[in-house]
């Protein structure tokens, strides 16, 4: 699987569990750090884990374990490291407050308009 159609397969995965405001970013012109960034943000603590739980579960049927996770007990961020991709799970006041859509602005953003389910 290519660091792209994980970061697809983790934004599908965000999305099933109801995830809000999912941003895939292109990184790897940018930093080393990462080659995509999956943003997504959760209404509670339980809908973080979910979102969590999911992006797991999702690359571990791929065969795709994470390097690291962090968060899971402050119940406002989690972050999923899976090398080529790290995903990073806010609730609204986090993602204000990291401010990552921000910092990252200069990333190329990936369409998931075929990935996602319309919003109502």
């Amino acid at each position: 699987m290519t660091p792209k159609e994980m970061a697809l397969a983790l934004a599908r995965a965000l999305d099933s569990k109801k995830g809000q405001n999912i941003r895939v970013l292109q990184t790897d012109s940018l930093t080393t750090l990462a080659d995509y960034f999956v943003l997504c943000t959760g209404t509670s603590a339980p809908q973080l884990k979910a979102l969590a739980d999911a992006g797991e579960k999702a690359m571990k049927e791929a065969g795709i374990l994470p390097h690291h996770i962090e968060g899971h007990r402050g119940g406002t961020w989690i972050l999923q490291d899976y090398g080529d991709v790290v995903v990073h799970l806010f609730d609204t006041e986090a993602r204000a407050f990291y401010d990552l859509d921000r910092l990252w602005q200069d990333a190329v953003e990936v369409d998931l308009t075929d990935i996602l389910q319309p919003q109502p």
